[in-house]
Order: C-alpha cells, then sequence, then structure tokens
C-alpha cells in the first residue's frame, strides 16, 4: 500500500504514542511524506490516548484523520468510540487481552492478538504495543520491517531494542 491513514488509540501509558512514533520515522527514513499527530486527554497515564500517523507519496493535506484506514485498539474504550469511523474494508488491530468484545462491523478486516500476554512471554507487557505495530506492517505493508527496525535502532532506547525487535516478530508472524 502506498499510503496509509492509521489511528492508534488506548489508555495513556500503553505506549501509543511511541508506536506511532517509530512507525512515522520509518515512513520518514522511507522518503514518504509523514504526519504524526498525538491527542490524549488531561489526565494522562491512564485516560485515553490516541495517535494518528499518515504516511503516503503524496503531499499531507492535513494531519487530521477523520477516516482511518487502519485502526489499532488497546482497550474497549477506544474500541466503542473508533469502529464506527473507519473506511469500508479498512483494517482493525486488536489487543484481545484488553479488548472484551468482537467488532461488530462485518466489512472490516480484523486481526486479534493477545498482545499482553505474547508481550508477557517475552519479558514485559509493556512492548504490547511492538507486539501490535509488527502486525500493522506486516498486514499493510506501509513501511518494511526492516525500515522499521531501523527505525528502532535509530530513535528508540538500545536496551529496549532486542526485545522491541522480537515482539515485533511475533506480531508479523500473527498474520502471516
Amino acid at each position: 500500500m502506498s499510503s496509509q491513514e492509521i489511528l492508534f488509540a488506548g489508555f495513556g501509558g500503553q505506549g501509543i504514542l511511541s508506536m506511532a512514533k517509530f512507525l512515522a520515522y520509518a515512513g520518514m527514513d522511507a522518503e514518504k511524506n509523514v504526519s504524526w499527530l498525538p491527542s490524549y486527554g488531561p489526565e494522562m497515564r491512564g485516560g485515553t490516548c490516541n495517535c494518528s500517523v499518515i504516511i503516503t507519496e503524496e503531499q499531507v493535506g492535513s494531519p487530521i484523520v477523520n477516516k482511518p484506514d487502519t485502526l489499532v485498539v488497546m482497550n474497549r474504550p477506544s474500541l466503542d468510540k473508533f469502529e464506527n469511523v473507519i473506511k469500508p474494508n479498512g483494517l482493525v488491530i486488536i489487543d484481545e487481552d484488553m479488548v472484551d468484545r468482537e467488532a461488530k462491523r462485518e466489512d472490516i478486516d480484523v486481526i486479534r492478538i493477545p498482545a499482553q500476554s505474547i508481550a508477557q512471554e517475552i519479558g514485559s507487557k509493556t512492548i504490547a504495543n511492538m507486539v501490535l505495530l509488527g502486525a500493522l506492517v506486516a498486514k499493510t505493508g506501509i513501511v518494511s520491517m526492516e525500515e522499521l527496525l531501523q527505525a528502532l535502532r535509530d530513535h528508540g532506547k538500545e536496551k529496549y531494542f532486542e526485545m522491541n525487535k522480537i515482539a515485533l516478530e511475533k506480531g508479523a508472524s500473527y498474520v502471516k
């Protein structure tokens, strides 16, 4: 896919903004036009949080994403709030450990991943976001896994790189 409008959503503290940031960096490294727009409530950690990313060959007209191609949700309130705005034939990636219901729409592709459980097996629940990001990149191909790993290497904390890499690969294997 040469263009994607993606919305990441969950609670503050789940790594929503960093997941979106690494994808945006990977898009820039792939020499695409990128927009990264965070949005979070005043309560920060524990409050609702979402971030939109646009990656495209075209010019980005506006950073606002009203009808995302892809939605990544890490909690039930985010699915409740954003399920209806996804484009028809869009993609929803759900952390099924945190979302206790199925998507209601029939015209979207849904991938449910037990991201918290997978992250815990790797060594830390805090990398559940990377499991979901790995699935997103594998499914959409908006950037390559190599570009994403390079963005993590260049812009992330070195001490978490290996663990994040494993999480990305586990998420990617979920959609293959």
